[in-house]
């Protein structure tokens, strides 16, 4: 067929699954199109049928059918398209640490870290401004909410990326969240360990408590501060990573997170409830207090990689306001 090409693995590609070797070549092939040229056969791996899910060796030949305008152009802020120098700036803004195999970024409250139908500018879509002296894109190890500050891993390499996801999955990684939260705990301490499942329609989505059919989430938190019982100052340690999942463990504690609507509890406790509507609080209100603080990397034959994220603005002003300090937390 004319048009085919036959493309080998590359010597830094190895582990890395077929669907995302397409992802990072061809950024806008769906992986519903990906599926189908499966399926009927047109994209093949040393001549046979694989699925999307195999992990590719160095050396291997893939099949890559003619794909048309599905691996060009995109639309401005997508994976694809040209990067604008507004947008390189303010990725490279974020950095707070870089070196042969990773980047480690500040993400800001409000931009999200992948597109959707509505969203067509995200971390995702300029990654092209962190490239530096490489020739390759470098791409996401994991996810945090749109609303959610603080700490994000970009691998430079497939390498890097494979061992990085690893350690996410083995629970190598300590991850520390600080939260501002509605109300106290019953305990100053524990573990939060409440299955979850998503519910709703498409684009109100929310993840509940189902322990029958819910995936295992696991919390484990401590009270650092409070101010009268009334707002309370969380570290959260995820022991697992699912979706919404310290949002929906605070609310499931009775503690919803200062700004989280989707998880907001609509009748508190009399002796919790916090007024949110003057002052300093009416403005935060608007912006969720959920910051990723700190990561530890582990790094074979290396030292481990600690890196901490300065507090958000309008967190670092409620702090302020309530007379919490960062130091409490250590």
């Amino acid at each position: 067929m004319s048009g085919v090409q036959q493309i080998e693995v590359g010597s830094d590609e190895g582990e890395v699954r077929l669907d995302r070797w397409f992802k990072r070549r061809y950024p806008t092939l769906t992986h519903g199109r990906l599926e189908k040229l499966l399926r009927t056969g047109q994209v093949r791996v040393d001549g046979a049928r694989v699925k999307a899910s195999l992990r590719l060796q160095p050396g291997q030949v893939i099949r890559v059918p003619p794909l048309g305008e599905t691996a060009k152009g995109g639309t401005p802020g997508m994976r694809g398209a040209p990067l604008s120098e507004r947008d390189a700036a303010a990725i490279q803004k974020m950095v707070m640490f870089k070196d042969e195999d990773l980047i480690v970024l500040n993400k800001p409250h409000g931009i999200a870290v992948q597109g959707g139908t509505k969203t067509t500018r995200h971390i995702d879509g300029m990654l092209d401004g962190l490239k530096f002296d490489k020739e390759e894109r470098p791409r996401l190890v994991h996810r945090l909410d749109r609303d959610t500050s603080g700490i994000l891993l970009i691998a430079r390499t497939p390498k890097s990326a494979a061992t990085l996801a690893k350690a996410f999955q083995s629970r190598d990684m300590e991850k520390v969240y600080w939260a501002l939260v509605i109300g106290h705990p019953e305990h100053e301490a524990g573990t939060i360990s409440a299955a979850l499942t998503k519910t709703g329609a498409r684009g109100e989505e929310r993840m509940e408590w189902d322990d029958e059919e819910g995936q295992s989430a696991v919390t484990d938190y401590r009270v650092v501060a409070t101010a009268g019982r009334k707002i309370s100052w969380l570290e959260l340690m995820p022991q697992t990573g699912r979706t919404h999942q310290l949002r929906a463990h605070c609310k499931l504690i009775g503690t919803p997170i200062i700004g989280d609507g989707k998880y907001a509890i609509t009748n508190p406790d009399p002796d919790q409830r916090v007024d949110l509507h003057d002052g300093l609080l009416a403005e935060v209100a608007e912006r969720m207090c959920l910051h990723a603080r700190s990561l530890s990397i582990p790094r074979p034959g290396r030292k481990i990689l600690t890196v901490t994220a300065p507090l958000p603005k309008h967190m670092a002003d409620v702090f302020a306001d309530l007379g919490f300090s960062e130091g409490d937390a250590t």
